[in-house]
């Protein structure tokens, strides 16, 4: 663990950032490449920590995949034809690797265990393990399937009808992976919409499945058929640098390459509820999911309430809103997002505490905090928690404080961004 240095001397920022691949769609191109017959090619793969312990458990499964920069091969004979792993499947930092690796796996012909990290070992999967063996999967673990280490033994499925209790994409997908090889129509019901990654790029393999509003139908035996994946720049990722495009002072930057999929863009909704300057132009669909530049300038924000509906639309922004909040004028208010508490870490806790330290008004409440700018936040050595969002968040801070900022795990950044800093040098004037 390195702790870096930050002092920026509050600098404007100007430029153009093409933001790096989408760490959500990277690692469903290498799954569903895995569980597709045929090559399948990825363009603008992010090589992240959490994206290459992907890889790695697939390749540990017999199946052959080529890195070339950011363009990955896989090819695969199936599912049903991987072998069983001499190793146990480490999954490193990354939920979305574990959670739906177990989907995946419950429905495969082989045996294999998931283990991931300290972090990943303490967080929830239950809400992934109890739908499965509802399923007919064959699951160990921990506290009943509750922490990993699990193991998996791959058997045939049964199809389910599942009403969601929270707004969760990593669950959901663990469902409908298990659902291409379950027996009969699995039928997967929302309360709220979460992101739709896994259904846009089930069609895009060549499964039939049927969203009608927040019900989703996927028939069990279908076969995928490898394809060209062309992966849009995340647009949680971009978020830390619209963030900074907004609050420091003289500031004009230009973001190529966005992911602008409409499940993902609450961060949007938000920049426009505080009077943030910003354009989007649509640009293209990138194979199966929109994409776009977005332009954002230094703009006097006001406060707003973020909650209901738009949480599971920008819950991985969250921290970086929060440091929005501190300089917007007046009270901002964030609720319905006890999701935070499951993350890499128990995100209100840590977001509050590091904001904190560095003079924020700021309070957490039992499903988010409330926030009351603007205020002139001074320098302190601040707390990552081991949590990418909360390195990226304090990095940003470190922009517009009065005095330098530390952080005591600059390399936990990698998991999501691996050039991020490189990428704030490029844009300093």
């Amino acid at each position: 663990m390195t702790s870096k240095i930050l002092d920026y001397a509050q600098p404007s920022l100007k430029g153009t950032i093409r933001i790096p691949g989408d760490k959500s769609v990277s690692h469903r191109s290498i799954m569903f490449g895995a569980i597709a017959e045929g090559t399948t090619t990825v363009e603008g793969f992010l090589q992240s920590d959490d994206c290459l312990s992907t890889i790695d458990c697939f390749q540990k499964l017999g199946v052959e995949i080529s890195i070339e920069g950011d363009k990955v091969k896989v090819n695969s004979k199936g599912i049903m034809n991987w072998k069983e792993p001499d190793e146990i499947l480490y999954t490193g930092n990354s939920g979305t690797t574990t959670r739906l690796m177990l989907g995946i796996l419950a429905g495969s012909s082989v045996s294999s265990v998931l283990i991931g990290d300290e972090s990943i070992q303490k967080r929830p999967m239950r809400r992934v393990t109890d739908p499965l063996k509802q399923m007919g999967a064959k699951l160990i673990g921990r506290e009943n399937g509750q922490f990993t280490p699990i193991g998996v033994e791959g058997t045939k499925l049964q199809a389910i009808r599942y009403t969601m209790p929270v707004a969760s994409a990593q669950v959901k997908s663990a469902i409908l992976l298990a659902a291409l090889n379950a027996d009969g129509e699995t039928i997967v019901e929302e309360l709220e919409t979460s992101r739709d990654h896994t259904e846009k790029m089930l069609k895009h393999f060549g499964a039939t499945i049927a969203v009608d509003d927040k019900t989703i139908r996927l028939q069990g035996g279908q076969k995928l058929t490898g394809t060209h994946v062309v992966v849009p720049g995340d647009i949680s990722s971009a978020a830390f640098f619209l963030a900074a495009g907004a609050i420091v002072p003289n500031s004009k930057l230009t973001l190529t390459n966005v992911g602008l999929n409409p499940t993902r863009t609450g961060i949007m909704d938000v920049l426009q509820a505080m009077g943030a300057s910003y354009t989007v132009n649509d640009s293209s669909n990138s194979s199966h999911e929109e994409m776009g530049t977005i332009e954002i300038e230094s703009s006097a924000l006001v406060g707003t309430e973020i909650g209901g509906e738009l949480i599971p639309r920008l819950i991985d922004e969250i921290p970086i809103i929060a440091l929005l909040a501190t300089q917007a004028n007046g009270k901002t208010v964030i609720k319905n997002a006890e999701e935070l508490k499951v993350k890499e870490t128990n995100r209100i806790d840590a977001v509050v505490n590091e904001l904190k330290k560095l003079g924020a008004d700021i309070t957490a409440t039992d499903d988010g905090m409330i926030i009351e700018g603007p205020t002139t936040l001074h320098g302190g050595d601040l707390f990552t928690y081991g949590d990418h969002r909360i390195g990226m968040m304090a990095a940003v801070a470190s922009l517009i404080t009065t005095k330098p900022v530390t952080i005591d795990n600059a390399g936990c950044i990698a998991v999501s961004y691996p050039t991020f800093f490189e990428d704030i040098s490029s844009v300093i004037k």
